[in-house]
């Protein structure tokens, strides 16, 4: 009998593991898909097809996985879901549903899958507008005892980044409908509009609460880094609205945006080094511990953004120095993508042995 029980409970464990991954899935894990899509992007868009290739098989291949994840933890774990879609510390993770949409459907119609990105396009765009309006009246208008300026984090700018990404989507899938072109030029700039001003008022919201509550190195999360990332899709974003098909709207906001371009692309140079700073502060200064968590795909994606963002701008505003940056902080990218991507393996990996182990 104990012979047959300890055959047994190796079996028992491994869905034991499963369901407490699936209980504790991240909210922001489609930042995983971002991330390795606009890597793929900026590959394409450098010329290096093969491995891009590679990542946006993978890319899709996340994007699927993930969906069966999230319906799955929607069914077995609703309470969870829906507490976490009233905490301010985790509700606009979500938001990365938007996004990872949005650049795979931008990296498909590279490979001239038009219809399946115009597919994936209007799926964003309906999730865009259902979470813009239901996320934010559940984080505001909840009350749990807890000040929620105290609350405000990095996964907020996740928000903006899905307007921008939006913007991007309609911008590529705009040729491929000529009887709706007015209306999607309306909507690409409307929601670059919107993310404009969501990053603004974002931004100041992230500094009062620094202000006024400051910040351990322990809560200098990852994804603070999507304070820049958030404005590189905006510099992308604005460069595809430029290049759109005449359109009322567009031809009304096209050398307004295009101005604005240089200035925001100019503003998330000057951030990297704090960024980077502020990580050796927290790891090398207060020695909190490098481990693998799903929020470290927020890194992947504005260093990613940014390389896009430069190589694009570069290459539009004649301005080899800006693409020579892109295709360098590209060479970043790739290998960021690439320790994030090993440590995530490596995590599941050890999770499952460590279970059978036990077992």
């Amino acid at each position: 009998m104990d012979d047959w029980q300890t055959q047994q409970e190796p079996a028992t464990s491994r869905p034991r593991v499963f369901r407490d991954v699936l209980e504790n899935l991240s909210p922001g894990y489609f930042a995983l898909t971002m991330g390795t899509g606009i890597v793929s992007i900026g590959l394409h868009e450098a010329g290096w097809d093969l491995l891009s290739s590679i990542l946006l098989v993978i890319a899709a291949l996340s994007y699927l996985v993930l969906w069966v994840l999230y319906i799955w933890r929607a069914i077995a774990f609703s309470q969870i879901m829906k507490a976490e879609l009233r905490r301010p510390e985790m509700a606009f993770g979500y938001f990365t549903v938007v996004a990872g949409t949005d650049v795979l459907a931008v990296r498909l119609d590279a490979e001239g899958y038009s219809a399946l990105s115009m597919v994936l396009v209007a799926l964003a765009a309906v999730l865009w507008f259902i979470f813009g309006y239901v996320l934010p009246w559940q984080v505001f208008l909840t009350r749990d005892g807890k000040p929620i300026q105290s609350r405000v984090n990095g996964t907020w700018f996740i928000w903006a980044v899905a307007s921008q990404s939006l913007a991007i989507g309609l911008s590529v899938v705009q040729s491929h409908l000529p009887q709706g072109q007015s209306l999607i030029g309306l909507l690409a700039v409307l929601s670059w509009s919107v993310g404009v001003a969501l990053y603004a008022g974002i931004a100041m919201l992230v500094m009062l609460r620094i202000l006024h509550f400051g910040m351990t190195p322990k809560e200098f999360e990852p994804p603070y880094w999507v304070t820049m990332g958030a404005m590189a899709i905006a510099v992308v974003a604005g460069s595809k609205i430029v290049g759109m098909e005449s359109t009322p709207m567009v031809d009304a906001t096209r050398a307004l945006i295009a101005g604005t371009v240089a200035a925001f692309w100019s503003y998330c140079l000057w951030l990297i080094p704090f960024l980077v700073g502020a990580g050796v502060w927290r790891h090398f200064v207060h020695r909190v511990p490098v481990a693998y968590t799903p929020a470290l795909w927020s890194i992947v994606f504005p260093v990613g953004m940014f390389a896009v963002a430069s190589i694009n701008l570069g290459r539009v505003d004649s301005l080899p120095i800006v693409e020579s940056i892109g295709h360098g902080t590209l060479i970043a990218a790739v290998l960021v993508w690439a320790v994030v991507f090993i440590a995530m393996i490596r995590h599941y990996v050890l999770l499952v042995w460590r279970s059978r182990t036990r077992g």
